[in-house]
């Protein structure tokens, strides 16, 4: 059951709209830099995740591109259904595209050499990953967003792979568990997988009032 969502004044509106295109802007430079640095450091290693985790800084790219093409748009709202599609997309891909890494690497029993550069971007995203997903979640929320807040989702989930990649860079380097991350990863994909059927089934009715947090409370 979902109750209205309270009308916002026009000023408060272009206020979150604003703020929203700032968000995605800053998740998408940062993640653009995040990208180049962990496909390279991950080449230099042999690591399939470092390289997979850059490949999902890319999927973040488009997530965030697709919300801030959407409020770019005169009437935003009337784009939430599609840039819902997109951003579960995107889920679906990073989903995957971590399966199919993490399961050659078990299989293969790839070993991975260590990478300061690999764990050095990791911890920045850990640090700064939440940052950006609370501030667009808590702003996509009050505008009554489903597709802000699916992006922030997006954007949190990210936050959790970069933790399963430091730490198996970390264990590989400390223990030569090299299966650690791989296992983490596969963790990361159920969690992708469900909130990309989240955002797929939201249509632009359900999104204005319910959002896609419904089990969720105020972070008041």
């Amino acid at each position: 059951m979902t109750t209205a969502a309270p009308v916002l004044a026009d000023a408060r509106k272009h206020v979150l709209q604003r703020r929203i295109r700032w968000i995605v802007a800053g998740t998408i430079a940062y993640n653009l830099i995040e990208a180049v640095v962990a496909i390279s450091a991950g080449t230099i290693a042999s690591s399939a995740a470092l390289v997979g985790f850059g490949l999902d800084s890319t999927i973040e790219v488009l997530s965030a591109a697709a919300v801030a093409w959407q409020f770019t748009r005169r009437d935003p709202e009337r784009w939430e259904k599609g840039t819902l599609r997109v951003i579960a997309v995107a889920f679906f891909a990073l989903a995957a595209y971590v399966t199919v890494s993490s399961l050659l690497a078990l299989v293969g029993q790839v070993r991975v050499e260590h990478s300061t550069l690999g764990i050095v971007i990791t911890a920045l995203s850990v640090l700064i990953m939440p940052f950006l997903s609370f501030a667009e979640r808590r702003a996509g929320r009050e505008l009554g967003s489903a597709s802000a807040v699916a992006d922030s989702k997006q954007t949190l989930i990210c936050t959790y792979l970069s933790a399963a990649v430091l730490v198996g860079l970390i264990v590989n380097s400390l223990f030569g568990w090299w299966w650690a991350d791989a296992i983490a990863g596969l963790v990361i994909a159920v969690f992708a997988i469900r909130e990309g059927i989240e955002a797929w089934r939201g249509d632009a009715c359900a999104t204005s009032v319910g959002m896609l947090l419904e089990d969720e409370h105020d972070d008041h």
